[in-house]
């Protein structure tokens, strides 16, 4: 069975917790992704932001994306995946958070992100259509 680490995208890049929006958005731009994870001291992850984050609970909340933190919007413990995890732990982690990314951590260390895409490159043809399932349900 195929590991996390197997499908993961390496060197996945963060955002400090002390960095403005603005950056964290001018960083999705230039890595072209839309969501980063949030890193506090020692490069620990202390949470996700996403494009969506940004745009709904800052700007569209009349807030200023020049001066609002990452750490501010990174509530919440961060859902991630062990490096030596299983693809379907990585599966089951992902349908049960409602998650389409996770951080791919190895001890305390962020080593890359698993996307809902490289999970089903991954997986067997009859469990596709699980993912698929997943990708399309409404979860408003």
């Amino acid at each position: 069975m195929s590991k996390a680490r197997e499908i993961m995208t390496p060197g996945a890049e963060c955002i400090g917790e002390h960095e403005t929006l603005e950056a964290a958005a001018r960083k999705m731009k230039d890595l072209d992704v839309g969501a980063l994870p949030v890193c506090g001291e020692h490069g620990r992850l202390v949470g996700m932001l996403t494009d969506r984050d940004i745009v709904v609970q800052c700007i569209a909340a009349g807030g200023d994306a020049r001066t609002a933190r990452a750490r501010e919007l990174a509530r919440g413990k961060p859902v991630t995946i062990g490096a030596d995890d299983s693809v379907e732990e990585a599966l089951r982690t992902m349908q049960e958070h409602q998650v389409r990314r996770l951080p791919v951590i190895d001890g305390h260390d962020l080593v890359g992100m698993v996307s809902q895409a490289d999970v089903a490159r991954s997986l067997p043809e009859d469990r596709v259509g699980e993912l698929v399932e997943f990708i399309s349900a409404d979860r408003h």
